[in-house]
């Protein structure tokens, strides 16, 4: 593992111990070079998913895509970045135990959807209104009558 701070490749493990999402090992790391010290993430390597975007293109599934959605709808409110991140885990775990490799973007921003109405209503609306990509305030207004709707049923 290279220093990324002076480049050199020889590192020392520190402490090693599972990450939040239960998927990956975090390793706390020093550099025997400049003993600064660094973090690293160890994750399975499971085979490549496709995602087919709405026009029919076609590119390799970036979970960092999932979770920068999901950090903008929560920008400014009351959640970690672990919470974030599990919710991401969440539906990477989920998306891979289909065992298909494409899945389509609808069903990713489905699933984002239904995460953040768990999470935070604030983050569910904003996620939705560029989801759905809104344009009136009638849109705003079906949107929160579906989550008052869900709320009432807890």
């Amino acid at each position: 593992m290279r220093c990324p701070f002076c480049g050199k490749s020889e590192s020392e493990v520190l402490d090693s111990r599972e990450a939040i999402d239960g998927n990956s090992i975090r390793r706390r790391r020093m550099c025997s070079s400049c003993k600064k010290r660094f973090t690293t993430y160890e994750k399975i390597d499971l085979f490549n998913m496709t995602v087919i975007k709405k026009d029919n293109t076609r590119e390799s599934f970036d979970r960092n895509k999932i979770l920068d959605g999901i950090t903008r709808a929560c920008e400014k409110r009351p959640i970690s970045r672990e919470k974030m991140e599990a919710v991401v885990a969440k539906i990477e775990r989920d998306l891979r135990a289909r065992g298909k490799r494409e899945v389509g973007s609808r069903e990713i921003g489905d699933r984002v959807i239904r995460e953040l109405l768990k999470l935070d209503p604030v983050a569910y609306i904003r996620f939705a209104s560029v989801y759905h990509n809104f344009e009136s305030p009638n849109e705003f207004r079906k949107i929160v009558a579906v989550f008052n709707k869900d709320r009432k049923r807890k």
